[in-house]
């Protein structure tokens, strides 16, 4: 019951941070295969590579003052959308090691599906704070992502029953969370189109004809027609 539960919280522990920060999440894992202070699944096995760990740690960098000027964060977890979340099943399924290819692909579904769920809260959280002028926000929200990155896995890998809690926990919060945040989006990206999308400069809006106006008017005088002679008396 304990492998079983560690082995399901490495997974989609594995998911659930490649959604938010991947090259966190591989800095992690391969730090603590590294070290000794946990022995990786086969499956993950290459990310305690030095090389491995070089290339996450480079673009960590790159991520950690991107992730931090507002918009250009959107751009970037947009981007990112085609890494973290494959990227997320691949990790889920090397958790579980060499137990069969059924075992292995429904791993990497849950743990492709958690790296969704949590790529979207963080992606469509960041729109709406990018509606915020100031940048400090901002930048605490991508200090607070990294460090539940890093505290999420360590809980995964020595208390995998608590963390298997907090991720139950984390999905409820999100089934009420994520409608909001879509309304939130449609209404940031709707007022943007309206912006680019209005009037432009020197243009005049017609205006819709005065029915009663034209309603007043004599038989002859509708639809344009010139008022016909005068009938003298």
């Amino acid at each position: 019951m304990d492998d079983l539960a560690q082995t399901l919280a490495l997974s989609l522990g594995a998911g659930w941070a490649s959604g938010i920060n991947l090259y966190a999440a591989i800095l992690v894992l391969g730090f603590l295969g590294a070290t000794g202070r946990m022995v990786l699944p086969e499956g993950m096995e290459v990310l305690a590579d030095p090389l491995v760990m070089f290339a996450a740690g480079f673009m960590y960098l790159v991520e950690f003052f991107t992730d931090k000027v507002p918009g250009v964060d959107t751009v970037w977890d947009t981007l990112h959308t085609f890494v973290r979340i494959p990227a997320g099943a691949m990790l889920a399924a090397g958790a579980v090691g060499d137990v069969g290819l059924g075992a292995e692909l429904a791993t990497a579904l849950l743990g492709g599906g958690m790296a969704a769920v949590s790529h979207a809260a963080k992606s469509g959280t960041r729109v709406l704070i990018n509606t915020s002028p100031e940048p400090f926000t901002n930048w605490t929200a991508s200090i607070v992502e990294d460090f539940s990155v890093v505290a999420g896995l360590l809980v995964a890998v020595n208390h995998p029953v608590l963390f298997l809690v907090l991720l139950a926990l984390f999905l409820l919060l999100l089934i009420w969370l994520l409608p909001k945040l879509w309304r939130g989006i449609k209404r940031v990206f709707g007022t943007i189109a309206r912006w680019f999308g209005g009037t432009r400069k020197g243009e005049t809006v017609p205006s819709r004809p005065d029915v009663r106006a034209l309603e007043a008017k004599p038989p002859g005088q509708d639809r344009g027609q010139p008022p016909g002679p005068t009938q003298g008396h």
